[in-house]
């Protein structure tokens, strides 16, 4: 055989192989119009479904699809949301503020410095490329002794890129926005923390509640939206719930909807003294945070963007409520374009999320989305 026809055999056989690979995206999962990501707070599954507090949610999940093994992958909050948005912890391993628009600070995926909970370096903007934290697929760090069983994956890095799927969005022009209740009226830009109209950047006023918190808008941590350099990523894709049901009422949606409640309605439950009054109390929490999906959920199926194409809700809690419970969490998902009602068993995570959504739009996928070992949630989206 000669050199040239050896080089043409190996051209096919790759162009094959990606001809598969696409066939096998494409028929997996349906191309997604718009997509929909809540992101609620700190419960166990056992926690939420069955609790007569979260009527709502419980009635939903059945009338939608659940998954029932889906686990977080890492602790505390921040990773979670940017395993979710970006497929890596990126070396975080902390719910820091970011060191916003230092030019200066290396990412922690070159520098090699985990920014974990004790230690003492900055969270840098996320950018560049190289090796993140160790992650195993159930973190059990913070959960004292389980009392199920324990999935003792080994821990791994990967080779990682500092983006989210927001660059692979705009990459293919398409959209996404941030909706982030309690956001202040003069956006996101260096604010850590606000009660809706006064953050850390006006003034610091004692016991001001923290209904917004940064480490829950995963985007911001990206120095490429910090920068905001290109067009249609920048921190002005960051607004607040105002703008959110503006938007369904008119049906101008973006591609993807990332919607954070504020840590009140997500049910966070940390405490008054760092949230407000009424969210100390888990009973309240559940039944706040039921309350206001409900109208999260009708917005959205009222809104003329659910009416045409295809379009899916995804609801999902990040991480477990640091208790001796695995990181087993909820996860619903509900189509506009499939039959509902369905149970999954498959074992699924954060990551399979990123993987699915980097499926319906067509994108590459991103970082640990790519990992060999992590499903497509075909069974949930309605694919085949």
């Amino acid at each position: 055989m000669t050199l040239k026809r050896a080089i043409s055999l190996v051209c096919l056989l790759a162009l094959a192989l990606g001809s598969a690979v696409a066939q096998e995206r494409e028929h997996s999962i349906p191309r997604l119009d718009h997509a929909f990501v809540i992101l609620m707070e700190n419960h166990y599954y056992g926690q939420i479904i069955g609790n007569t507090n979260a009527p709502f949610i419980n009635s939903y999940a059945h009338s939608a699809n659940i998954a029932t093994n889906y686990f977080g992958v890492g602790h505390p909050s921040l990773t979670n949301y940017l395993e979710i948005v970006g497929g890596s912890n990126f070396g975080i391993e902390n719910d820091d503020s970011p060191d916003w628009h230092d030019a200066n600070c290396v990412p922690n995926i070159e520098s090699q410095v985990v920014a974990d909970e004790s230690a003492t370096t900055k969270t840098c903007p996320i950018a560049g490329a190289g090796m993140d934290a160790a992650t195993v697929a159930v973190d059990t760090t913070n959960e004292g002794t389980p009392t199920a069983p324990v999935y003792n994956d080994p821990l791994k890095s990967a080779w990682t890129v500092g983006e989210s799927i927001a660059d692979q969005l705009v990459d293919r022009g398409k959209s996404w926005k941030s909706y982030q209740e309690n956001l202040p009226p003069y956006g996101a830009d260096n604010v850590n923390y606000s009660d809706g109209l006064i953050s850390d950047v006006t003034q610091q006023e004692p016991g001001m509640p923290k209904l917004y918190a940064v480490k829950h808008n995963p985007f911001a941590y990206f120095a490429s939206v910090q920068k905001g350099e290109r067009h249609g990523l920048s921190l002005k894709q960051m607004v607040g719930f105002d703008q959110l049901y503006k938007d369904l009422a008119s049906g101008r949606v973006p591609d993807l909807a990332f919607i954070a409640p504020n840590q009140c309605h997500d049910q966070h439950a940390r405490g008054a003294s760092e949230v407000g009054p009424g969210c100390s109390v888990d009973a309240n929490v559940i039944a706040q945070g039921d309350a206001g999906l409900h109208t999260l959920i009708d917005a959205i199926k009222a809104s003329p963007a659910w009416k045409h194409g295809n379009n899916v809700i995804v609801v999902v809690w990040d991480e477990n409520d640091y208790s001796s419970l695995p990181n087993q969490v909820v996860a619903i998902v509900d189509t506009s374009y499939a039959p509902t009602g369905k149970t999954s068993a498959v074992k699924y995570n954060h990551f399979s999320l990123l993987k699915t959504l980097d499926a319906g739009f067509g994108l590459p996928y991103l970082n640990h989305a790519a990992d060999k070992d992590v499903k497509l949630m075909s069974d949930l989206f309605g694919g085949n």
